[in-house]
């Protein structure tokens, strides 16, 4: 592993996301800071998870096909050519924090890939992790707490 990274002017590593982001607020997505993407890749994924919520990790976005040369993905943007899935909420695209008790850990992992996927707009988490499986050049992550009040 290598200095890839995924960082955030919103939020530092491990601190509260802004109620923007959230379902308190406009509810879109952060804007988020790539760096270091291994020379080899061909595509980026994203994660992003809730593993504090009751019952299981609740999904709140999944994108693929991100631009290897992508710097940052801008507040309430989607890269261009890149394509998003459905999130828990059973719907497309970002979808914020919205705990229904306590604060929550919000994880942001970012994936290098070896190759461009092929998936259609209804794919979910688990349908992006078995197409990235045996892809993965790199991984970073981006932890934020959320608490609604």
């Amino acid at each position: 592993m290598g200095t890839f990274t995924i960082s955030s002017t919103a939020f530092k590593p491990g601190g509260p996301i802004p109620s923007k982001y959230t379902c308190d607020g406009p509810n879109v997505n952060p804007l988020l800071v790539i760096e270091g993407v291994p020379a080899n890749a061909q595509s980026l994924a994203l994660i992003m998870d809730d593993p504090d919520a009751p019952g299981a990790t609740w999904v709140h976005w999944v994108v693929w096909n991100i631009q290897p040369a992508t710097k940052a993905i801008r507040e309430d943007t989607v890269p261009p050519e890149a394509s998003q899935g459905v999130n828990d909420f059973q719907n497309p695209g970002y979808g914020g924090p919205c705990p229904p008790s306590g604060t929550h850990r919000y994880f942001f992992r970012l994936y290098a890939l070896n190759t461009s996927l092929d998936l259609g707009p209804d794919t979910t988490r688990a349908g992006l992790e078995d197409a990235m499986e045996g892809h993965i050049l790199d991984q970073a992550e981006l932890v934020g707490r959320y608490g609604r009040r």
